[in-house]
């Protein structure tokens, strides 16, 4: 079987389309810079104009940094000997299917699908698409009876915690397997229950992780934390969503509140706040988002008056995460009245008294309600009002007033990186419930996984899963080693994003009416899955960020 299915000299096929997807890229971006780009600058009146187009761009530069990404992965495990038939297959299957997108059309969404024509190209664009590997990818890499094959040794495999190797040293994988006992263990076995019962997570829960040095992974060992990479947060929180999205994104919270004390506090914060956010001694929430601004968060309008040495906080602030029961919160504030943009605004760590179910906000000169959502339940999300609200002089991070917006960006590689992690969890869930759920389910006489439109689900489940996560890896790994990267964690939480949809989507489909009933994981999953489109940057947002990027 596997001989008839694999293409011959898989790696050199693939190896050869890399250029061909490339010139593509180039020749996008060379005709939109031709209409987006006055006086050597990118327009951002130019960039509204066509945005169809220029979302387009990121992501045909999402799709043509995934089949390098991929090949690097395919290369790596070859000298490794563990480039397997899985892998063979899960590679080629990706060539196959994101080649014919990058010609025909990428879906943004279930309902945009851009085409190169959107971008000013006409055929001759794809010329290098004409040389016999890309057409022997195109014609043979995904077919139906490469998924067959992939999906009966995905049954074999079944106690992988991987479908195929993930390319990881020896010590993230044994980090991930820690992590996969404890979620399987601890979280799956709960996770559904919360959710209809729209409880917080245990605290028992979060202590445990505390033990186990979730919340101070990334944390330098000089601020009491463990110095482990970013790729070792993308592992833990990849296996931790896969349990439950809720319990993996609690380090979210404690990632965003260490990366604004490392890069903009000052060293006595330091000193103050991260041995205690690495122990969860105290638990965080990120207070920046308002009812008028969503993603514009330059037109913020909460303020922060200077009252002697401390400040005094007005204002509204809405989609708080986890915020009754937590000890701090990065408070993004107007403090400079006379502002219109993000120059007059400055961040804070504001204090504030945890709170209980009865009183959920003891604090003075703050109140709050939950807002009821459809998934993404485990800790909660809420609308707060503050009214004379205190913080301390000393808790102005930095020290210096007019720096919160550009502090709050030097967090989003590592926010955005995690959550492409999380997308990733929550795609590979929806690949396990809905996979056992297909081998258990009998129709006609036989399981639904035998029936091809199932396993073809199952397999492109599988294949986009390692897709993405090679682009979170490599995202992790060049933030890692000091490189900028926000063009690549914007690529992978994008992708991640719609990944994880489409996997919970087609989950659902193949759990057909059961699907729609609540009382199945996958009617959770799919709830859960919808909110990585949206927060940490929504996806229009992340494909305009990535398209100033790739412009002028």
């Amino acid at each position: 079987m596997a001989e008839t299915v694999i293409l011959e000299d898989l790696l050199t096929l693939t190896g050869a389309a890399i250029a061909p997807a490339e010139a593509v890229l180039t020749a996008a971006k060379d005709k939109l810079n031709e209409i987006t780009v006055v006086d050597g600058r990118v327009s951002g009146a130019a960039i509204e104009e066509n945005q169809c187009a220029v979302h387009g761009l990121a992501w045909l530069a999402t799709y043509v940094e995934s089949l390098r990404q991929m090949q690097n992965w395919a290369n790596r495990l070859n000298e490794q000997g563990k480039f397997g038939e899985t892998e063979q297959l899960i590679h080629q299957i990706a060539f196959g299917e994101y080649l014919h997108h990058i010609a025909g059309g990428i879906p943004m969404n279930q309902g945009e699908v851009v085409r190169l024509q959107e971008m000013g190209l006409g055929w001759d664009a794809l010329s290098g698409f004409q040389c016999t590997e890309v057409q022997t990818l195109m014609a043979k890499g995904n077919s139906q009876a490469a998924r067959m094959r992939l999906v009966a040794l995905m049954q074999e495999q079944s106690a992988n915690i991987t479908v195929g190797f993930s390319g990881l040293e020896e010590e993230l994988e044994m980090i991930r397997e820690q992590f996969r006992r404890f979620a399987v263990e601890k979280v799956e076995p709960f996770a559904h229950d919360w959710h209809l019962k729209d409880e917080l997570i245990p605290m028992e829960i979060i202590e445990e992780l505390a033990e186990m040095g979730v919340f101070g992974l990334t944390i330098p060992e000089e601020h009491g934390g463990f110095g482990l990479s970013k790729a070792s947060m993308v592992v833990v929180s990849e296996e931790l969503s896969r349990g439950y999205i809720g319990v993996g994104s609690l380090g979210t919270r404690s990632e965003i509140a260490a990366e604004l004390i490392l890069c903009g506090g000052t060293d006595e914060q330091k000193a103050n706040w991260l041995p205690k956010l690495s122990s969860a001694e105290i638990l965080p929430t990120a207070v920046f988002t308002e009812p008028n601004t969503g993603s514009d968060l330059g037109s913020l309008r909460t303020r922060a008056v200077k009252d002697g040495n401390d400040y005094k906080i007005t204002g509204n602030k809405t989609w708080i995460t986890h915020a009754a029961r937590t000890h701090v919160m990065t408070l993004l504030a107007r403090t400079d009245p006379d502002s219109k943009d993000h120059r007059g605004l400055s961040m804070f760590l504001a204090e504030k008294t945890p709170g209980t179910d009865e009183a959920p906000f003891p604090t003075e000169g703050m109140t709050g309600g939950e807002i009821e959502v459809l998934g993404y339940r485990g800790m909660k999300e809420y609308e707060l009002g503050f009214d004379n609200f205190e913080v301390k002089g000393e808790n102005l991070l930095g020290g210096e007033e007019g720096k919160g917006f550009k502090q709050l960006m030097e967090t989003f590689e590592s926010a955005r990186i995690q959550t492409a992690a999380r997308a990733i969890g929550v795609a590979q869930s929806a690949l396990d419930v809905s996979m056992q759920y297909a081998i258990d389910r009998k129709q006609f006489g036989k399981s639904l996984i035998e029936f091809p439109r199932v396993a073809s689900k199952l397999a492109m489940m599988a294949v986009e899963i390692m897709i993405a996560r090679q682009l979170t890896y490599f995202s992790a790994w060049e933030k890692d080693h000091g490189h900028r990267c926000d063009l690549e964690a914007g690529m992978a939480k994008l992708l991640g994003a719609r990944v994880a949809w489409a996997a919970a989507d087609n989950g659902l489909q193949i759990h057909g009416g059961n699907g729609f009933a609540m009382e199945y994981k996958i009617s959770r999953i799919l709830c859960d899955a919808r909110i990585l489109n949206i927060f940490e940057g929504a996806a229009e947002i992340q494909a305009q960020v990535i398209a100033r990027r790739l412009l002028g």
